[in-house]
C-alpha cells in the first residue's frame, strides 16, 4: 500500500481511529476531537479526505457512517520515519540516532533496549 500524505489535523483523526480499535461513527470521532474546537463539518472534511486517500474506509450504517482505518499506525510511522531519515539525514540512520541521543542522557535500561533492537535488526 502506498502511504498517503496525511496532514497534522488528519493525523489527529487517524489517532482517534487507531486508538479505538473498532469502527467509529462520526459523532464519536467529533467527541474525541472536541478539545480542538473543530466544527462537525471540519471533521467531516478530514474524514472525506482520509477516505479519498485510502487511509480509512467509510461504511454507511443507518443514517450515518462508520470509519475504519485501512492504514495502520505502524505502517504510517515507518513511512514517516523513512521520509525523515532521507530528507533530513541524507538516508543515514546513524545520523538520525546521533541527533536523537546527542543531548539526551540515556538510562542503563534505555541502552539495554536499544542494544537489543540493534542486535535484532543487524543484517
Amino acid at each position: 500500500m502506498k502511504i498517503p500524505h496525511i496532514g497534522e489535523a488528519e493525523l489527529a483523526v487517524m489517532q482517534v481511529l487507531w486508538q479505538a480499535g473498532e469502527p467509529l461513527c462520526t459523532a464519536a470521532i467529533n467527541q474525541a476531537v472536541e478539545v480542538r474546537g473543530w466544527k462537525r463539518t471540519t471533521v467531516s472534511t478530514f474524514l472525506t479526505r482520509l477516505t479519498e486517500k485510502g487511509a480509512v474506509t467509510a461504511e454507511k450504517r443507518g443514517t450515518g457512517y462508520y470509519y475504519t482505518p485501512v492504514l495502520t499506525e505502524d505502517a504510517y510511522r515507518r513511512a514517516q520515519t523513512g521520509a525523515l531519515v532521507h530528507s533530513l539525514f541524507g538516508g543515514s540512520v546513524t545520523a538520525l540516532a546521533a541527533s536523537l541521543f546527542e543531548d539526551t542522557a540515556l538510562s542503563e535500561e534505555d541502552v539495554r533496549e536499544l542494544r537489543a533492537i540493534l542486535e535484532r535488526n543487524a543484517r
